[in-house]
């Protein structure tokens, strides 16, 4: 007898006890939902969207890159850094010697904010004088907003591919303060390369993966060397290299 009621006792108060969980996580939900500005919300969604129409071949590469800046003028980093749990993500983080550190997340669960992206994700972490080495992409299109941060940032056109090098144009070269952004195409300022100059950095980056099925090149990137050979009308003949001299010569 004795043993059922303090069975029925314990039953009775796991129930109590995952019932006050729920509602206190649901209370917690509720609570970050509205911190969130809807705005916010439509934004990600509206980014979405357009990387679904890429994808789709709705669009073009140069409308999505002309498209995706507006947006990302519109960026509310305060609402992003909460919807990837930015403090919780980068707690403890041990930043490479060499490089960068890819962090992979989830957008917080909340009303509004889409299930599933479009995009491939990830935020850049960096400490001072680490970069994204110079690179270019087959097949690819994507994006850098600063989160955290100052950074040198140069893009370059990618003019012709030879077997040996890829002929370069400087388009962008500036530093890059919170919220600002920069995008990539296979037509346009393909060649990237981000520096940290401040004491630590970090980047959210999206990318679109085989946006020309058709293509005969898959999507992979190019790692040049943008010090190489100048030519006529600021153009350069760039050594093709690979990842491990890239990140030699400038990670």
């Amino acid at each position: 007898m004795y043993e059922s009621t303090r069975r029925e006792f314990s039953k009775k108060s796991l129930g109590t006890l995952l019932a006050f969980s729920l509602l206190e996580t649901l209370y917690e939900r509720d609570a970050f939902a509205d911190e969130i500005e809807p705005v916010t919300t439509r934004w990600l969604n509206d980014i979405n969207d357009l990387g679904s129409n890429l994808k789709g071949e709705k669009i073009t590469q140069d409308a999505w890159q002309l498209k995706l800046e507006e947006l990302l003028t519109k960026a509310n980093i305060r609402d992003l850094l909460q919807l990837v749990d930015f403090e919780k993500l980068t707690a403890n983080l041990k930043l490479p010697e060499s490089g960068v550190r890819s962090l992979r997340f989830k957008f917080k669960q909340v009303e509004g904010v889409p299930e599933s992206f479009a995009y491939g994700k990830q935020i850049f972490a960096f400490k001072k004088g680490r970069s994204v080495v110079p690179h270019g992409h087959n097949n690819m299109a994507t994006a850098f907003l600063i989160l955290k941060g100052q950074f040198h940032g140069r893009h370059y056109d990618r003019v012709e591919d030879e077997s040996d090098h890829v002929i370069i144009k400087p388009t962008i070269d500036r530093r890059f303060e919170v919220a600002e952004y920069s995008t990539v195409t296979d037509f346009k300022d393909n060649v990237h390369w981000f520096k940290a100059e401040s004491e630590t950095g970090f980047i959210f980056n999206i990318h679109a993966m085989n946006v020309n099925p058709g293509s005969e090149k898959r999507t992979k990137r190019i790692y040049v060397d943008p010090d190489g050979e100048k030519l006529k009308d600021g153009m350069i003949r760039s050594r093709r290299i690979n990842h491990d001299e890239a990140h030699k010569l400038y990670g």
